[in-house]
Formats: C-alpha cells, sequence, structure tokens
C-alpha cells in the first residue's frame, strides 16, 4: 500500500512541489545550523526533512520522465557520460 503522504503529494501540482522542495531545503540549512549550535532538541527532525526533499524529488523526476513521454530503460542513467578526448599537440 502507498504511503499517504506520497499519495497526497501527487495531488499537487509541480509549483507546489518546488516551492515545498525549496521550503524543505531552507529546513534542512537551519536544522543543521542549529544541531551545529547545539540549539537542536529533535535531530531526527533532520532526517525526517532529508527524506521529505528525497520524496519531493523523485515525485517531480517521475513528473519529468512522464512529460517526456519515454521511459528510461533500466540501468540507464539520467546523463549519458560525454567522452572527452584530450587534444594533444604534436610538433
Amino acid at each position: 500500500m502507498p504511503n499517504r503522504l506520497a499519495q497526497e503529494l501527487r495531488q499537487r501540482s509541480d509549483d507546489e512541489l518546488l516551492r515545498d522542495l525549496e521550503g524543505a531545503h531552507e529546513e534542512l540549512f537551519t536544522l543543521r545550523f542549529q544541531a551545529a549550535t547545539r540549539q537542536l532538541a529533535d535531530v531526527s527532525k533532520i532526517r525526517k526533512t532529508r527524506r521529505q526533499i528525497a520524496r519531493l524529488r523523485t515525485l517531480l523526476q517521475e513528473r519529468g520522465r512522464a512529460l517526456d513521454g519515454a521511459p528510461s530503460p533500466p540501468g540507464a542513467s539520467a546523463e549519458e557520460p560525454v567522452a572527452v578526448s584530450a587534444a594533444v599537440d604534436e610538433e
């Protein structure tokens, strides 16, 4: 059975997900700062926020693939490696 939170997130628009993602990144920054200064009482908030960021990024990535029309083959990376050839000056 899918996660209830994930189902709720799937009903949101891309713009809402992007705003949530930006807010989660800001919250993570604040939590890390509080942890570094020993002001964070509940350290599990960092883990929860990181997982929320992962959920949001996954949904946005799934939608990006769906908008492209074709699913990527299994095992294929999002970006193909670019072959770099070193130009050697021979004189």
